[in-house]
């Protein structure tokens, strides 16, 4: 295994993460819940299956392309989000 990829996966995920709508949904159910601990055990079980999804989808797109046009696929989809974010996301202007 290679530690400095588990450590740039790890740091990667865990800043992404940080204060997104799912930990805001967490700490919701968290505060509400009798049993805090379901609440993190589904929450971790949640994301490790997305981040599983998200592996074998890449590598799966990584035998057909090259990763080179993986990784701008990946930019230009994330460009995109913030250009509709930032121009045309202007639900709470109404």
């Amino acid at each position: 295994m290679g530690w400095q990829l588990l450590g740039l996966s790890f740091i990667t995920v865990f800043l992404a993460e940080l204060g997104d709508k799912s930990q805001l949904a967490a700490i919701a159910l968290g505060g509400s819940a009798k049993s805090p601990l379901a609440v993190f055990l589904g929450s971790v079980a949640a994301l490790i299956m997305a981040s599983a999804i998200g592996v074998i989808v890449g590598e799966g797109t990584a035998q057909v392309l090259p990763v080179v046009w993986t990784k701008g696929i990946a930019a230009v989809g994330f460009a995109g989000m913030a250009v509709k974010i930032l121009f045309f996301d202007r639900e709470e202007d109404a």
